[in-house]
């Protein structure tokens, strides 16, 4: 039995509820984070390896007792060469480092403007340049998400890079099927879109998304982050994000006091809601791949270059957002998408992804063991909670969750307060300790005082 360790937020088994989710951070501040991860654990759970998951922390201190415990440590990773994810670049460095198992990166990708340009990246060549090169070191190849990476890495003297895209379009393995009924978006059209705080912000995705409004009744946002999921379930405006307020996780937004926003913990969860639309857009990448899994049209509006290099590698459909009106209709986007090439590639594409992971010596679901059978069947015997909502109510049904969850928080904090000042109540009634420094001071300075004592 192969044991894997797989850095994730959370294994797709763990049911969490939504206040302990958004209290301890399960999806590392942007959901997106766990369709990728959970695809990762799905694709490698065989009978012949176990897969756990490591959370999202990297604790350099924990090396031995992973060498010691596990046999493969895999790094799936979204945009990690970009400057505000150096630091644990680092961090995942002085980790790999010290590991003497295989680690295998399934698709990482580089993060600058949709021109390609890596001049942005330039300061931390450094950094990149030590995290894959460790990686190197410990597996036959690192994975990439598309061209840009592959080329950025390739510019650096790297050979060992194979373009594979993100695992999370792998869900199904082989098979990915999008719905072409050839009908039109209407009024009654059932729409999801999504996007950043810096899409709104910087370009005019929050116009597109405010008149799309006014077109479709049904029109359903989608956020992502941690400040969204906060500003729904506890109208948290703590965050730097909520000086945006024309996206609609925002309180003071329209589609905010309608109940037309959510924010998903769980991939399962986001995917079955998604079977129900007819539609999918926006700037955010696994927002749209989590509805192109679910089986519904999706076009991504691209803002950067960790999105357009999936698009072109997958054959997603999409639009530059720079070029997109402000009065644009998602049922042009709808109409004018094609999915052909997306799904006819597909099988290709896949071939190559278990190729990567046969070099680098892991086995497949799909290969070497029942499909993802027994995954879903274990998924589906368990009950996750919904999509988190606006918090628009002051009834006790919307209340005592909250209340209660609170209540228990105030209670175990109770204890542990407790429990602390017994400790400083018995070390402050413990004799002084003086230091070895002051007790070798002591010894050593009294005959040198009296060697320096002026005699009489």
């Amino acid at each position: 039995m192969k044991r894997i360790l797989l850095r994730s937020g959370k294994s797709p088994y763990d049911v969490v509820p939504v206040e302990r989710a958004l209290q301890e951070d399960v999806f590392a501040t942007n959901s997106g984070n766990l369709i990728f991860s959970d695809a990762t654990h799905k694709i490698l759970e065989t009978p012949r390896a176990k897969v756990v998951s490591n959370g999202i922390t990297t604790r350099v201190a924990d090396a031995d007792r992973i060498n010691s415990e596990y046999d493969v440590f895999v790094i799936p990773l979204a945009n990690a060469f970009r400057p505000s994810f150096e630091r644990q670049l680092e961090r995942l460095t002085q980790l790999i480092s010290k590991l003497k198992i295989p680690v295998v990166v399934p698709g990482v990708g580089a993060q600058t403007g949709v021109n390609y340009s890596a001049d942005r990246l330039k300061p931390m060549q450094p950094t990149v340049y030590a995290f894959v090169s460790a990686v190197l070191d410990h597996s036959a190849s690192i994975g990439v998400r598309g061209e840009f990476t592959e080329r950025y890495l390739r510019d650096m003297g790297f050979r060992d890079v194979d373009v594979i895209g993100c695992p999370s379009m792998f869900l199904g393995g082989s098979r990915l099927v999008v719905r072409e009924d050839g009908r039109s978006l209407g009024p009654e059209s059932r729409i999801a879109v999504n996007g950043s705080h810096d899409a709104v912000r910087k370009h005019k995705l929050g116009q597109i998304i405010d008149r799309t409004h006014a077109r479709y009744p049904h029109l359903r946002f989608i956020g992502q982050n941690l400040s969204d999921a906060r500003q729904l379930h506890w109208r948290d405006l703590s965050h730097q994000n909520a000086a945006v307020t024309d996206i609609p996780t925002h309180p003071d937004h329209p589609m905010y006091g309608e109940g037309k926003v959510r924010v998903y913990i769980d991939p399962v969860t986001w995917m079955d809601d998604l079977r129900g639309f007819d539609f999918s857009f926006g700037s955010r990448i696994h927002g749209n791949i989590a509805a192109l899994l679910a089986g519904t049209p999706a076009t991504v509006l691209c803002g950067d270059s960790r999105t357009l290099e999936l698009c072109r590698y997958f054959d997603i459909p999409h639009r530059m957002l720079s070029k997109v009106p402000a009065d644009l209709d998602p049922a042009d986007l709808h109409t004018a998408a094609d999915f052909g090439p997306l799904m006819r590639g597909h099988q290709e594409r896949f071939d190559r992804f278990v190729n990567f992971l046969d070099k680098n010596g892991l086995e497949n679901t799909f290969t070497h063991g029942d499909g993802g059978a027994a995954f879903d069947k274990q998924m589906s015997g368990l009950s996750f909670p919904p999509g988190v909502r606006p918090w628009i109510g002051s009834d006790p049904a919307t209340m005592a969750p909250r209340l209660n969850w609170l209540q228990s928080q105030l209670t175990e904090l109770t204890a542990e307060n407790a429990q602390l000042k017994r400790k400083l109540l018995k070390n402050a009634s413990l004799p002084a300790q003086r230091s070895t420094y002051q007790r070798a001071r002591s010894v050593v300075g009294r005959p040198i005082k009296r060697a320096l004592r002026p005699s009489r």
